[in-house]
């Protein structure tokens, strides 16, 4: 009995926590002056990445955000993080019919007091290694623009100024 019991035992810590890696990234955000309003914590996901998204002191309403493709973050306009994550040389936008970039997101919304908690997912990412990799060739950047993305308009959905960015890099 006690070995039926412990082999019972065993199986539910083992369904608890499968072996494969569960690896978060966690990256700080800033905006333009470098204060910091919020955090992205980042991981594999069966198809992609998940992303936890934590904002405070942004402008309410809705805001693009998306996979750039170098891990900088130079304010006050965040250029420094070159365009979105593109490994296949895309258009932007889920709405294009010659796109989308891989590091393409569904917009958020910041409530009324500049919070916003939001949970993402982006299937063309991954952190593991390969061509779709947010680690790969030093890293890459994660932005959040002023606006909605309108899912259409190339290059940025006219989502506006670059407000805050985070570096992710392993």
């Amino acid at each position: 009995m006690k070995r039926i019991v412990f082999l019972a035992l065993g199986f539910c810590v083992v369904a608890a926590f499968p072996l494969r890696s569960m690896a978060k990234t966690v990256v700080e955000l800033k905006d333009a002056q470098g204060k910091v309003v919020g955090r992205a914590i980042i991981w594999d996901a069966e198809n992609g990445v998940r992303i936890d998204l934590q904002v405070h002191d942004l402008t309410p309403g809705e805001h693009g955000v998306h996979f750039h493709q170098v891990p900088k973050c130079e304010g006050p306009d965040f250029k420094s993080a070159g365009g979105h994550f593109n490994p296949e040389g895309k258009k932007h936008g889920f709405d294009n019919p010659d796109g989308h970039h891989a590091g393409d997101m569904k917009n958020f919304t910041v409530d009324a007091k500049g919070n916003a908690d939001a949970h993402l997912e982006d299937a063309d990412v991954t952190l593991k290694d390969g061509p779709h990799s947010l680690l790969g060739n030093g890293g890459s950047a994660i932005v959040i623009h002023a606006k909605a993305d309108d899912y259409k308009t190339d290059p940025s959905g006219n989502s506006g100024d670059r407000v805050a960015c985070g570096v992710i890099t392993k």
